[in-house]
């Protein structure tokens, strides 16, 4: 993007503090949870490709190595891995300790972290409905909190949280995750206001179905709405996210798509909605 556009779209988010000054003992580094596939990958090629330095969260270690592997043997320098899991209540702890080691700061965190579930509520088990909230909810809301501090100090750096579309509406048969990610928009677009003229970005990432195997790892890929609303690639989707945090937006809706949905669920009552979503988001051939 141009230089002089961003240099001034930094001043006007910094407006309220004194030029921020860069830590030249640290690297700064964005941190992308969820980095070893998906849109997490896709978010943290997109920022190296912009000559950022980006550090790939995630527990699979093997997963996270082939993902490093695949900015190519040129890249190595500015891309990491960090064997973590973020649900761990020390997990902030541990991931300064590994950024430390290479002496790296977070200067952009990316939530991307999270997980689904499809089918009625009741018929998930009190442990795999906690584990999504642990990993959409707490784990989110643990790293958020810790990141702030320093980069309101700084003046500088900033949040990307990802949500979901669904985060507007009611789901029925992905409840719990519906209402994990209407926790995320509300958390961040609050945060965002907070932290206005503050230096630091804040930019929620609401997008509808994206070409991944997330849909098909919380057992939804045969649900009516993946026919009917086409995905659309990752890498667009983090174009999108990226830019929009470049740009110092608050909300994001990546894809055309989307965003006519996006303005539908959010005029409509969700009396309307509700009935509508229950159709489309119920397993085929499961009772509505």
């Amino acid at each position: 993007m141009n230089p002089i556009l961003l240099a001034v779209i930094d001043r006007w988010i910094g407006r309220n503090v004194p030029l921020p000054r860069k830590d030249a003992a640290l690297r700064p580094a964005v941190v992308v949870t969820g980095g070893s596939s998906g849109l997490g990958l896709a978010i943290a090629r997109e920022f190296h490709r912009e000559g950022e330095s980006v550090v790939l969260v995630a527990r699979d270690t093997a997963r996270l190595a082939s993902a490093k592997a695949s900015f190519g043997p040129q890249a190595q320098d500015r891309v990491s891995t960090i064997g973590l899991d973020i649900t761990a209540a020390d997990a902030p702890g541990w991931l300064d300790a590994a950024l430390a080691l290479e002496n790296r700061s977070l200067d952009i965190l990316v939530n991307c972290a999270g997980a689904g579930l499809a089918g009625a509520f009741d018929s998930h088990s009190a442990d795999e409905i906690s584990r999504l909230l642990d990993l959409n909810i707490a784990a989110l809301t643990r790293l958020t909190r810790h990141a702030l501090p320093a980069m309101k100090a700084r003046a500088r750096g900033g949040i990307i949280n990802v949500a979901s579309l669904g985060g507007y509406v009611p789901g029925p048969n992905q409840a719990a995750y519906y209402a994990s990610k209407a926790y995320v928009c509300s958390l961040t677009e609050a945060l965002a206001s907070e932290l206005s003229g503050s230096g630091v970005r804040m930019t929620l990432v609401a997008p509808g179905p994206i070409d991944t195997r997330f849909h098909a790892k919380m057992g939804a890929d045969n649900a009516l709405y993946r026919w009917l609303f086409p995905a659309i690639a990752p890498e667009r989707a983090a174009r999108s996210a990226v830019v929009a945090y470049r740009l110092g937006r608050r909300v994001v809706v990546p894809g055309l798509i989307s965003k006519g949905l996006a303005v539908a669920i959010t005029i409509l009552p969700h009396w309307t909605t509700t009935p509508i979503l229950r159709a489309i988001l119920s397993p085929r051939g499961a009772p509505k």
